[in-house]
Order: C-alpha cells, then structure tokens, then sequence
C-alpha cells in the first residue's frame, strides 16, 4: 500500500510530517480565532440587537457607531486586512508572520461576518416573547438570555457552523503570505514548485474538514429546533 501511494503521490509522501504539522497550524488557528471570534461576535450581535431602534435598550448613536465600525472590517478582502492589521499584529502577537501573526487578523476577519450572522439568528425571534418578557418585569440581561439567546439557538448554531467554513477558508488564504498551515503548505509546495499533487490532497482535506462541520452543524441544529 506504502509503495502504491508512494507512486501516486510521491512528493505528498516525501513530505507526510511537514503534512501532518500543517494540518494542526490549520485547526490550531481555526480552534484559537474561533474561540475569541465566537466570543467577541456575539456581544456585537448582541449589543447591535438591544440597541437597535426599538430594542429594548435603544441607543442610535451608539448602534451607529458600531454599526459602522463591523461594516468597515467586513468590506475590507482579507488580504489586504492582514497587511492593514501588521503594526496591530505586531503588538499583540509579538510577529506578523507564522500561524501566531495569522491569528489577530482571522478574529478581526471572522468576528464582524459571525456577529452579522448571529444578528440575523437574532432578529427572527418573536417580538411578542420580548414584549411577554418586559411585561413580567424580566431585566434587560434576563431577556438576552432567556429571550434572545435560548430561542435562538438553531440560528446560532448555523451561524457557527458558516463561519468555521469561512474561517477555514480565511486560513487557508493567510497561507499566501507566509501564514503557516494548509494554505502555506500548499502555496510553497504545489503552486511553486508545480508539486500537483500537494495541492490536490491539501484541497481534498479542506473538502474533508468542511464537509465534517457542516454535517455536525446541520446534526446539532436539528437536534436544537427539536
């Protein structure tokens, strides 16, 4: 079997562990942006959700500005956001090269796309609940957490499950400029040096990874609408 793969791919085999590494830079970053991006993007939809004209804690100029703010990193492609972000990178990981330069722009990439997900996961709940909620004298923080938040979980869900497919993509693209992982491993072997088949199995194990979340994704929010 080792010598059949060994003709079929033979620079994938003379490369298996650099392989193998790459694979975990690849979840690496998508497990550490994911988490702060996950974190951060839901106190955004939140927050754009109460403050909204006719939330329950309306404040325009404060949704204005926000607002405005996750418009701007969303409209910006991420290549151009990664050399925008370089003196940010710089500070807060100490590199703006590697897999931890790759991290800081993947959050200020992914977190603005999964609050405006959330957001909309959000605005599908029913008005009444909210109204039926201020009516029992439920503070603001009880109704983004037993309103807002508990009824909306299949969105959510689907929301998380686009945004780690996003997000794999986004690492895959940091690869382009020295960002470690699939992308790196891919650009440096298959695109410059004509190894095909690097490239092919590195798309194969994307498709692999994307398939998976989004098979766990649909899974959990069916079980979550039930």
């Amino acid at each position: 079997m080792t010598e059949f793969l060994r003709a079929l791919m033979p620079n994938v085999m003379a490369r298996l562990p650099e392989l193998w590494k790459s694979c975990g830079e690849t979840l690496y970053m998508t497990f550490a942006a994911g988490l702060v991006s996950f974190a951060s993007g839901i106190v955004f939809a939140v927050f754009l959700t109460v403050t909204k004209q006719g939330g329950i804690l309306e404040n325009i100029p404060l949704w204005t500005a926000v607002d405005k703010i996750i418009n701007f990193f969303r409209s910006v492609p991420f290549i151009i956001l990664i050399a925008l972000l370089i003196p940010v990178t710089r500070i807060l990981a100490g590199t703006a090269i590697g897999v931890r330069g790759a991290i800081p722009p993947l959050i200020f990439g992914t977190a603005p796309f999964f609050s405006r997900q959330l957001e909309s996961a959000l605005a599908e709940i029913d008005r009444g609940s909210i109204e039926a909620a201020q009516s029992m004298g439920t503070s603001p923080g009880g109704i983004i957490f037993r309103v807002y938040l508990k009824e909306s979980v299949p969105g959510i869900i689907r929301g998380v499950t686009i945004t780690i497919i996003s997000l794999l993509g986004l690492t895959a693209m940091a690869g382009a400029v020295g960002g470690g992982g699939l992308g790196d491993f891919a650009i440096r072997y298959g695109y410059q040096r004509y190894q095909t088949d690097i490239t092919v199995i590195t798309v194969i194990i994307l498709i692999l990874l994307v398939t998976a979340v989004q098979s766990l994704g649909n899974f959990l929010a069916r079980r979550a609408a039930h």
